[in-house]
């Protein structure tokens, strides 16, 4: 017996061949008079910098917002972009937040109704315990 090559090679699908994160961009806005900022505030000099240095793949802009909340906005390859308002927060609750937004896809919250999404439908069908010979009723 011969071991013969597989002709084609299958096409990756859900970004299963490359991972590609979803969010390109993240906006700071802070106001240096304002106290609801005191968390962002800290969180920008302390903990970003090594947050920006872990994910080189997103760009991150720092920009004061005088008399406003602090924001951070997330921008997505799909064109959306999702914002939270992280006013009054401590810099680890602020982290938690940036995380959220990095690993979002950046569509828009929907219910799931199905539990896996696919293109192709089931080849074999529903699969019921009467179908078959093994069982007798």
């Amino acid at each position: 017996m011969t071991v013969v090559a597989l002709k084609q090679v299958t096409t990756g699908r859900n970004g299963v061949g490359a991972f590609i994160l979803q969010c390109k961009k993240m906006d700071f806005h802070y106001c240096d008079w304002a106290g609801s900022s005191k968390g962002m505030n800290g969180f920008i000099k302390s903990i970003l910098p090594k947050f920006a240095a872990a994910h080189p793949q997103i760009e991150f802009t720092v920009s004061p917002r005088p008399s406003k909340h602090p924001v951070i906005i997330g921008h997505y390859i799909n064109g959306r972009e999702k914002a939270i308002c992280v006013r009054n927060l401590e810099p680890l609750q602020i982290l938690k937040k940036v995380e959220l937004l990095r690993d979002a896809s950046g569509e828009k919250l929907r219910r799931v109704t199905k539990p896996v999404q696919s293109i192709n439908e089931s080849v074999r069908g529903v699969w019921s315990p009467y179908h078959g010979n093994g069982i007798q009723v």
